[in-house]
């Protein structure tokens, strides 16, 4: 039904829009910008739609799940009384400290671990069951560990931004064309040209997605951790308002967490094709 809706939309706003002045010039107007942000938003909107409405006319409990315009409303206090700003800027201190020392021991490691073939077979059956142990499942021993404070935190964030990056970047490398490597070797290239010249750019690709992955795993490990033993934080925000019933306000945390992690992702997705921009063009040709 809505794939349905949308494909007309399509078919009837993709026509051009001829205007002709009184000199006899003429020019096109294009719809296909607004058709490919209107199909972008269309599902959101549907959803939050439908959230509106399902409370409003009694189709499930308000309590349970209120209005989204009271949602919005209860965000809007928030961030009129400055609450959420305290909290948003302790959780993007935490997510960004611990994705910046994750990626740096995971991309290095990673390279490490691509080039040398001996050493990945040693490590990849540790690396795997590591990276195959779920965070959430391990953040008590990090307790144990480092006690309830901002070490253990920390901790578990890089422990959840290590793997994507780390996996990744052992595959970019480890993929990369032979035919380069062999052309580079016949020109008498030394092996740190041949890995800052040839490898890194090849691999950086897939580096980025594992980059843009380790990202995301922060912010989702970050939730959880601030639920345990914290006194500030957004994970801390939702778990307070949920333990004293502020539904309202719970959501308005979970939807500032959600807007966080999709703002994220679209400057990672932006950087890549930045960064990128070369294999698009030979893939076009």
């Amino acid at each position: 039904m809505i794939e349905h809706v949308v494909n007309n939309f399509r078919k009837v706003y993709r026509k051009k829009v001829q205007v002709t002045s009184n000199t006899g010039l003429s020019c096109k107007i294009p719809f296909e910008p607004l058709v490919t942000v209107l199909e972008k938003i269309f599902g959101i909107v549907l959803v939050l739609l439908v959230w509106e409405l399902m409370p409003r006319l009694e189709l499930i409990d308000p309590f349970l799940l209120p209005p989204f315009s009271d949602v919005i409303q209860s965000l809007f206090t928030l961030v009129s009384t400055g609450e959420i700003f305290k909290h948003f800027s302790i959780s993007i201190s935490r997510s960004v400290t611990g994705f910046f020392i994750g990626i740096g021991i995971a991309i290095p490691l990673g390279v490490f671990m691509g080039w040398y073939d001996k050493l990945e077979e040693v490590v990849d059956p540790l690396v795997q069951a590591c990276r195959n142990s779920s965070v959430l499942a391990l953040y008590p021993v990090f307790l144990l560990l480092f006690g309830i404070g901002e070490v253990s935190k920390m901790a578990i964030i890089i422990w959840g931004t290590i793997w994507p990056a780390l996996l990744n970047t052992i595959s970019g490398v480890k993929n990369t064309d032979p035919l380069l490597i062999k052309a580079a070797r016949s020109m008498g290239v030394s092996k740190l040209t041949l890995l800052y010249k040839v490898i890194a750019p090849a691999a950086l690709p897939s580096i980025l997605t594992g980059v843009r992955l380790s990202a995301a795993s922060s912010i989702l490990v970050l939730v959880a951790a601030e639920m345990i033993g914290a006194n500030a934080g957004l994970g801390f925000m939702i778990f307070y308002f949920e333990e004293r019933y502020a539904v309202p306000e719970m959501y308005a945390g979970i939807i500032t967490m959600s807007l966080l992690g999709v703002t994220v992702n679209y400057l990672l997705v932006a950087l890549e094709k930045r960064l990128t921009g070369w294999k698009e063009k030979i893939v076009n040709e």
